[in-house]
C-alpha cells in the first residue's frame, strides 16, 4: 500500500508540474520531460479528446458499466497512454474504455502515460495496441490490419513483426473483407465465427455467399458443415447445394426497389425479401434468427424514427 500511496503522489505532483506553462513539454529534449514521459502521471479528464484515429468504435454499454463499477470500488489499476498536444491538452492512444468508464463515474482525473508522437505513430499505436487485445471480433481486427496497411504503408512481414503475429494469420484476416457486409455484420454480431467465414470467402459470388450464410444461421451449420457446403457447391458449379433458386420474379422487380434492396440489407444485417404484386402493393420481410437479433432490429427500427 505505501509503494501504491508513493506512485499516487508522484503522479500528482507531475500533473501540477505540467499545469506550469514555464515546464511545458513539447518534445523528449525538453526540460523534465525525462520526469514525465514514461511516469505515471495524474490527468484531468477535461484535459484529454477521444482518438480520432481510434480503430475501435463499438463499446459494449454494458461492460461498459461493469467496468465503471469496477473502478468506483478499485480505481484505475492499468493506466491509459495519452499523447501531448499542446499545454495541458492530451489525446487518447489506448485505454478509450477506461475513459468512458471513468467519466460515467464522474471522475475528475485517471492515471496515465504521456507518449510524445505524431499522427502516423499515433495511429499505429492505436492499431497495434487494438489488434492485441482479446476481445475483439475478427472484423475489427481486419480492419486495424488493414488501415496499417493503407495509412501506415506497412507490408504483411512488417506487421507480423509488429504484432507478433504469423504472415498467413495476417492474410486470414485480411480476407474476410472480401466477404458480403452483411456476412460480416453477423460475424462481429456473433452469429458465425470466424471459421465460417473462412469457408463462405471461398466463393467469390456475393448473392451465392448470402445465401450460403443465411442456411447457416437457418440450420445453425458447424464450420464442418459449411466447408461441406461450399466444396459442393464448387463441385456442381451452382449457385448452392439444397438452396431455394432465387425467384423468377426478381427481375421484374421495380428498379427502385432493386436499388433499394441492398440498403435495407446492409442496415438491417440480414438479406431483405421483397415481393411486389402487379397492383403495384408489396410486402418486405426481415429475417431475424434470435431474440437478441429481434431486439437489435428492434432498436434499429425504432432509432430510425
Amino acid at each position: 500500500m505505501a509503494k501504491a500511496t508513493q506512485k499516487q503522489a508522484l503522479g500528482r505532483g507531475l500533473s501540477a508540474l505540467l499545469k506550469d506553462p514555464s515546464n511545458d513539454i513539447k518534445s523528449v529534449q525538453d526540460k523534465n520531460a525525462d520526469k514525465v514521459i514514461g511516469n505515471i502521471v495524474e490527468l484531468e479528464l477535461g484535459a484529454i479528446e477521444i482518438n480520432p484515429f481510434q480503430p475501435r468504435t463499438n463499446f459494449n454499454e454494458e461492460t461498459l458499466r461493469e467496468l465503471a463499477s469496477s473502478i468506483k470500488e478499485l480505481g484505475v489499476i492499468q493506466p491509459i497512454t495519452v499523447r501531448k498536444l499542446d499545454f495541458n491538452k492530451y489525446q487518447l492512444v489506448s485505454g478509450e474504455r477506461r475513459f468512458r468508464a471513468s467519466k460515467l463515474i464522474g471522475l475528475e482525473t485517471i492515471p496515465a502515460y504521456i507518449r510524445i508522437a505524431n499522427d502516423q505513430e499515433s495511429l499505429e499505436m492505436a492499431l497495434v495496441e487494438n489488434i492485441q487485445r482479446q476481445d475483439l471480433d475478427p472484423i475489427e481486427i481486419a480492419l486495424s490490419y488493414q488501415r496499417l496497411i493503407d495509412e501506415i504503408n506497412l507490408t504483411q512481414e512488417q506487421m507480423s513483426e509488429r504484432v507478433g503475429k504469423k504472415r498467413s494469420t495476417i492474410s486470414n484476416y485480411l480476407r474476410l473483407l472480401k466477404l458480403d457486409p452483411i456476412i460480416q455484420t453477423g460475424m462481429r454480431d456473433g452469429f458465425i465465427s470466424m471459421g465460417h467465414g473462412r469457408a463462405i470467402i471461398n466463393i467469390e459470388d456475393q448473392s451465392s455467399q448470402l445465401d450460403i450464410y443465411e442456411k447457416i444461421i437457418t440450420n445453425q451449420l458447424s464450420v464442418r458443415d459449411t466447408e461441406a457446403l461450399v466444396k459442393n457447391y464448387h463441385a456442381t458449379s451452382k449457385v448452392s447445394v439444397e438452396l431455394k433458386a432465387e425467384p423468377s420474379e426478381k427481375e421484374e422487380l421495380p428498379k427502385y426497389i432493386k436499388k433499394g434492396i441492398k440498403e435495407f440489407s446492409e442496415y438491417f444485417g440480414h438479406k431483405i425479401n421483397v415481393k411486389v404484386g402487379k397492383n403495384g402493393k408489396g410486402s418486405i420481410t426481415i429475417p431475424f434468427h434470435s431474440e437478441e437479433d429481434f431486439n437489435r432490429i428492434k432498436k434499429l427500427v425504432q432509432s430510425a424514427k
